[in-house]
Parts: structure tokens; C-alpha cells; sequence
């Protein structure tokens, strides 16, 4: 407590503060008391909104209503709008919140997303809240991270649709737009693909038939976030208490389309370089909005490198041309690499499947099997460090039972 102390300017120790501080260290942080005054000073929310919605406005659903039907007293549930490095900004009913997580959750590893529903323990006494639990995702929005562990990176929780936002011009690129669909995919949510800046373009009706020539079955929208042209088409997708996430590179116009729907400037817009045409990276957090018609929108910042990370459920649903030709193959584990009888060779030697398509399906399965492997050597890692956080708050409890 000396360093509670030290920040609080508090010269003599409340024995009263003291026992609540001891009695609750399985559910804070180390410092406690540290922690909620990192946050005391930020009732409301950081990312800058207010707010007058309901909980069912924000996508709360009767599966929510069950999950949370277990906590009785001074819990609070919310949506989580945006992190700002320790703290996360939460949506709850009629307002927000900025909260700390639980030391459980830190030593767990479990830190809640942008999108996830989660629950808040009101401190009255510090006059803030903490976020202690995490409700069941839906959906989850992950790409690989680097590291020798494997482990993906939560980008998005809970979302219903994603928009993979690219450009005219050098972003426009089928290769980088599957590893796109292949996360969506094996997220769950239905991805939709928007073509922005196609004003730019001689002809915006081929390039969403060049694109959609490598995402069969998948929306493919030409739009122009400056002008408006075309924007209307986004509609069906955003119908109200659904979630949208936006995915894309830098540069490619998610923050002046966020600006569109929202028909007011809520994120800061930058031009792209002139020498090579890629973005800067004007969007730094990850933030939630609600739109004027009840729709939910996920802005993420702008994605330099498409990490596969173990999307192996989103192969299927990118490539089912390929995996439709090879049911013809004569060997099941065929890998159409050059074996008698391979279905897909000879559909790229007829010319019926562009072999450029087929290389890009070769070079992600063989990405994700080496990404695969990565993860399950970290999960032992993982699951050693779970269960030794698990014992130390074990370890904690039995200290103080025995007080």
C-alpha cells in the first residue's frame, strides 16, 4: 500500500480501506487502489461521445440478458467503444464509463475487445467501475500477430458484417483482398467488399468486376466516400443494432466514409503520399460509433501486413471455386501440386481457373499450416502461464482466508 500511499498523498493508512483493498485483490490489481485512480479522473468517456442509447440499442440480446442474470448487486453491463492503453471506454446504458480491468482478467490474459459486452463492478466508495467479466463473443475478428507463439490478435468482437474497405489505383490488389475474405470468414460475420475513390477510376464497373472475379458470391460496392456517390448502396448492410467493422489498409478511406455515415467529421482524414500512394496512418484506436440509423460501426486502423493467423475455417468460403474443381481430383488429399489426375491443374491449363488464383489459395493453405503449428507449440506456453496465474490467485485467496 506504500505505493498507494505515495499517489494519494495519504500519510495514515485506513485499516477500513486496507480490509476492502485485501478482500477484493482476486478480483483488482496488485495496487488496487493505484489502478482505479489511473481512471478516476475519467468519468466519461474518451472517444469524445455522448450517448442516449439503450444496451438493446447497442446489439444487447436475450443470450446477453441470460449471461448476465448471474450477477446480483452493484454490477452494471456495457459495451466496450474503444481502449485508451490501460483504460477502456464502455457503453452502458443512457452514458459511458471509463473502466480498469480485474487483476483475474490481466493475469488470465483476458483483455476485453472493442465490440465485446462486458461487466462492470461500480466501486461507489472510488466512484468508478471495473470491468471483471466478459460476456460470450458471437463473432470474433482476429489476424495473425507476430511472435513465436502464434496467437491471433482480437481486432473486433461480436460484429455482424465486415466492410474489407481498398481503393482505385495501387491498393486495389485480388491477392490482398482474399487474405481479407479469409478472416472474415473464419470470424463468422459476412464480409462485404466497397471499392472507395472509384471517382478516380475510368470505369468503376470493371474494377468491381475485377475484384468480384476473385471473391465469387461476395458484394462487391464501388463507392466514393467524398463525394457520396454510391454510398447509398451500403445500406442493406447497416440496418439498426448490427455491427459493422471496417478493415483495410491505410489511406483507403475508412475514416472519411466513418465521417459519411455519420454525416459529421468524427475522425481526423489525412492524403495519401504522392510518391507511392499509400496512407498514413491517421486512425490510432479502435472505436465504436452509432450511427444516425441505429447501425453500429467498428473503425480499426489502417492494416500495413494481412497476418493468415490460423483462419483455416475461412479457406473454404474464400476459394469455393477451387475446392468445387477439386472434388474432381482423383486422390482426396490431392494438393494440386503436379499429382496424376488433378482436377485443378487441368482447370488452369484449360483456362477456366486463373493460375494466379490458384497460387494465392497454395501459398495461404501453406501459410496457415506453418501458422498452425506455431500456435499449438504457444499454446503450451500459453497454457502453462494460464494455469500458473490461476494458481497464484489460488495462492491469494488462501492468504486471505487466513487472515
Amino acid at each position: 500500500m506504500m505505493q498507494a500511499r505515495r499517489h494519494g498523498g495519504c500519510h495514515r493508512e485506513d485499516p477500513a480501506v486496507k480490509d476492502r483493498d485485501r478482500k477484493a485483490l482476486y478480483a483488482s490489481d496488485a495496487t488496487p487502489v493505484t489502478e482505479a485512480r489511473s481512471f478516476m479522473s475519467q468519468p466519461t468517456s474518451q472517444c469524445g461521445q455522448q450517448h442516449r442509447y439503450t444496451l438493446k440499442e447497442l446489439g444487447w440480446t436475450e443470450e446477453h440478458d441470460a449471461a448476465f442474470s448471474k450477477y446480483a448487486g452493484p454490477y452494471l453491463a456495457g459495451r466496450v467503444a474503444c481502449r485508451q492503453k490501460t483504460v477502456w471506454d464502455v457503453l452502458v446504458d443512457g452514458g459511458s464509463v471509463t473502466a480498469g480491468i480485474s487483476g483475474a482478467l490481466r493475469r488470465l490474459g483476458r483483455f476485453p475487445a472493442v465490440g465485446d459486452f462486458v461487466v462492470l463492478l461500480r466501486q461507489p466508495e472510488t466512484g468508478t467501475s471495473m470491468i471483471v467479466d466478459i460476456l460470450s463473443q458471437k463473432t470474433r475478428f482476429t489476424r495473425g500477430s507476430a511472435g513465436r507463439e502464434g496467437t491471433d490478435q482480437v481486432i473486433a468482437a461480436n460484429i455482424d458484417t465486415v466492410f474489407i474497405v481498398t481503393a482505385a489505383g495501387r491498393d486495389l490488389n485480388p491477392r490482398r483482398i482474399e487474405r481479407f475474405l479469409a478472416i472474415a470468414h473464419a470470424s463468422g460475420a459476412f464480409p462485404v467488399i466497397v471499392i472507395n475513390k472509384s471517382d478516380l477510376a475510368d470505369d468503376p464497373t470493371t474494377l468491381a468486376d475485377e475484384i468480384a472475379s476473385a471473391s465469387p458470391g461476395i458484394p462487391v460496392i464501388p463507392i466514393s466516400a467524398v463525394s457520396g456517390e454510391g454510398v447509398d448502396r451500403l445500406d442493406p448492410y447497416l440496418p439498426p443494432r448490427r455491427t459493422v467493422a471496417l478493415i483495410g489498409s491505410s489511406g483507403v478511406g475508412k475514416s472519411t466514409l466513418i465521417n459519411r455515415l455519420m454525416g459529421r467529421p468524427v475522425q481526423e482524414t489525412s492524403d495519401t503520399r504522392d510518391y507511392d500512394g499509400k496512407g498514413r496512418h491517421t486512425t490510432t484506436v479502435r472505436q465504436l460509433f452509432v450511427l444516425d440509423g441505429g447501425a453500429l460501426m467498428i473503425d480499426n486502423p489502417g492494416l500495413r501486413e494481412v497476418g493468415i493467423g490460423t483462419a483455416f475455417a475461412g479457406i473454404a468460403d474464400t476459394f469455393p471455386d477451387i475446392l468445387e474443381v477439386a472434388e474432381g481430383c482423383r486422390f482426396s488429399d490431392c494438393r494440386h501440386e503436379g499429382e496424376p489426375g488433378c482436377a485443378v491443374q487441368a482447370a488452369v491449363a484449360a483456362g477456366t481457373l486463373p493460375a494466379a488464383r490458384l497460387e494465392s489459395y497454395q501459398r495461404l493453405v501453406q501459410e496457415l499450416a506453418f501458422e498452425q503449428a506455431k500456435a499449438e507449440i504457444g499454446l503450451v506456453r500459453l497454457e502453462k502461464k494460464r494455469w500458473k496465474a490461476i494458481g497464484k490467485i489460488q495462492r491469494d485467496i488462501g492468504k486471505m482466508k487466513g487472515e
